[in-house]
């Protein structure tokens, strides 16, 4: 049987086709991103930009061939911060839901966190019994998982993302000095107030597309390879060396670095700085970046 998992976010849409063999594993058939950008203007207006809604929805019709293309059966779609505060959700999620042929979802937070945490200890058995901190920055929103090795101590959504924080405090090009402090001080205002506590010293895995990103960047990859980028260690001292090279750059400067994805250019460097000051918080050892976001984590979900 092949299963098909899509996951509506803030910047991107995530298509995910396995193939379900007999005994429950997951084999990749295809797991693509698309830039819609859904997001666009909301921290502003709690409202979807009538562009935002053309672009995803042209989104959902090329995954809808390719969903029938590759022959999935089972089709299951997410949504997460966008669509949870936009007043005009159903602008995008009734025509959404009639292209795609099957019900959008959207998930709180906390299940968001869920699913994060369930994707990077499924995929990262190196990790298996250490405790460790999961971070999965969105464009919208940043969930935070604890977990002692065992179990999930701790699961929260934070209502900062890569978007959202670009757009509320970087409006130049390239960002003032100014700007970044105004970034960091948002960052570190609302860790303090969802995240007040975090183990010390354990390692922090890096979820979703500004993580991937920036391991794309450190290898300096010519084109994506989830197989090279899933579990790449990075130094905190490398994040932080990363999120002030990039705040330094212009967008077009960042958009011809090898290894970056064009439509993330223009908010990669709030996506960093986000890392950035959780690793420090938590005085991580090493940032080990998962390329199986919560797309993959629906998929372990529905196939335990």
């Amino acid at each position: 049987m092949r299963r098909a998992v899509i996951d509506i976010g803030t910047n991107t849409l995530l298509l995910l086709i396995v193939e379900v063999g007999a005994a429950g594993g997951l084999a990749r058939v295809y797991d693509g991103c698309r830039f819609g950008r859904l997001g666009q203007g909301l921290d502003a207006s709690q409202r979807l930009h009538p562009d935002a809604i053309e672009r995803s929805l042209a989104i959902c019709r090329e995954y809808a061939a390719l969903i029938a293309r590759h022959g999935a059966t089972q089709v299951d779609v997410i949504a997460t911060q966008a669509l949870r505060e936009a007043q005009n959700a159903a602008a995008f999620v009734t025509p959404a839901t009639a292209i795609l042929g099957a019900p959008i979802t959207t998930i709180a937070g906390e299940r968001e966190a869920e699913l994060a945490f369930l994707a990077a200890s499924r995929s990262l058995p190196a990790l298996t019994g250490k405790p460790f901190v999961v971070a999965d920055v969105g464009g919208g929103s940043t969930e935070v998982i604890v977990t002692d090795g065992a179990r999930v101590v701790t699961a929260v959504s934070v209502p900062i993302g890569a978007v959202r924080l670009a757009e509320r405090h970087l409006p130049h090009d390239p960002p003032t000095d100014a700007d970044a402090a105004a970034l960091f001080a948002g960052i570190d205002d609302h860790l303090a107030r969802f995240v007040p506590t975090l183990p010390a010293g354990v390692t922090l895995v890096a979820s979703a597309g500004t993580a991937t990103t920036l391991a794309a960047l450190d290898l300096r990859l010519p084109a994506y390879d989830p197989d090279q980028v899933h579990g790449h260690a990075l130094a905190p001292a490398t994040v932080e060396g990363w999120t002030q090279r990039l705040l330094a750059m212009t967008t077009a400067e960042r958009r011809a670095l090898p290894g970056m994805e064009a439509p993330r250019a223009d908010v990669i460097a709030a996506g960093a700085a986000i890392f950035a000051r959780l690793a420090a918080r938590l005085e991580a050892p090493q940032v080990i970046v998962c390329d199986r976001g919560i797309r993959w984590g629906l998929a372990y979900a529905l196939n335990p």
